[in-house]
């Protein structure tokens, strides 16, 4: 029976003094612990350094780097953080590298089965599980979960693969994990969620800042990574149902529109849109080839 491979973990933490315990026993429980995990405290003003801090103390392979900046929650800041970070991992030995949002929680094996399946598949580069928000008193699988959609709260990445992509992208609008994606995709590698590993999530999307402008960061972001028009005017239609009802799915085109009529700059190359695109054209014929179809049940017409 082959050793488990070892891996490291990342973690940014803006003012998660609330959620960022419940992170950190949920790692400290894994059947399989990280080689080592490099906790950034990204300019908090809360508690968060004195929790995280207080865990370092007693765990050598949990280290604490604090970095400053101006207040406030920052996408492009918590990626620079990330990377400031992995500085620390330069002289570790890993075949793993993941980030874990701080505020989630998983599973004691959770990391141990993700590994599992990347042990299965030689050219899976990149991997997580379904995020799951509270309902009431369940934990339930966010609707805009996908296989094909890998969330960046708890997931790995093959050495190799991360290597390859250049790391996470600093993007003004957020989108890293899209970016990722699509990036490993574009090299060869395939990238997987999996509904049955399943990541809790204590603090529902959107209500660290105001919703709406949520979602219209989000539509920016699309935009920024060169969503196809026609997909991502779909995409908002499906997601109508989310919070807010129906305004969120008509904000965050807004904001891919808004961003289209600046013509603003992407961050992203053309080769990364034009392989966006050609996979997002492909889902959406797909999608219309399944609506088209009719049941036959009195035979051919």
């Amino acid at each position: 029976m082959r050793a488990p491979r070892p891996y490291v973990l990342m973690t940014a933490a803006y003012n998660e003094e609330a959620h960022i315990e419940k992170t950190i026993q949920s790692v400290l429980a894994q059947t399989l612990l990280p080689r080592r995990w490099v906790i950034v405290s990204d300019g908090s003003v809360d508690g968060t350094d004195e929790i995280v801090q207080s865990f370092a103390r007693k765990h050598q392979f949990i280290n604490f780097v604090r970095n400053e900046r101006s207040p406030g929650r920052s996408f492009g800041s918590k990626v620079s953080a990330l990377r400031n970070g992995s500085r620390l991992l330069q002289s570790v030995d890993f075949e793993f590298i993941g980030n874990l949002d701080a505020d989630v929680s998983v599973g004691s094996s959770y990391f141990e089965d993700l590994m599992a399946r990347f042990e299965l598949d030689p050219r899976l580069g990149l991997a997580a599980g379904f995020v799951c928000e509270k309902t009431r008193d369940s934990y339930e699988s966010r609707r805009t979960n996908r296989v094909h959609s890998v969330a960046h709260a708890a997931q790995l990445v093959r050495r190799e693969c991360y290597e390859a992509i250049g790391g996470y992208a600093v993007l003004q609008h957020g989108g890293e994990d899209w970016h990722a994606q699509i990036s490993a995709r574009m090299r060869g590698w395939t990238a997987k969620a999996f509904p049955e590993l399943q990541i809790l999530h204590h603090r529902p999307t959107g209500t660290a800042d105001n919703l709406l402008r949520s979602r219209f960061r989000e539509g920016r972001s699309d935009y920024s990574l060169g969503s196809d028009p026609v997909f991502e005017f779909v995409k908002c239609l499906q997601r109508l149902p989310e919070k807010p009802f129906f305004m969120g799915g008509i904000t965050r085109f807004a904001g891919f529109t808004w961003s289209y009529l600046r013509r603003d700059e992407r961050p992203v190359g053309p080769e990364l849109v034009i392989f966006l695109r050609n996979e997002q054209r492909r889902r959406l014929f797909s999608f219309c080839d399944r609506f088209g179809e009719r049941p036959n049940s009195q035979g051919s017409q």
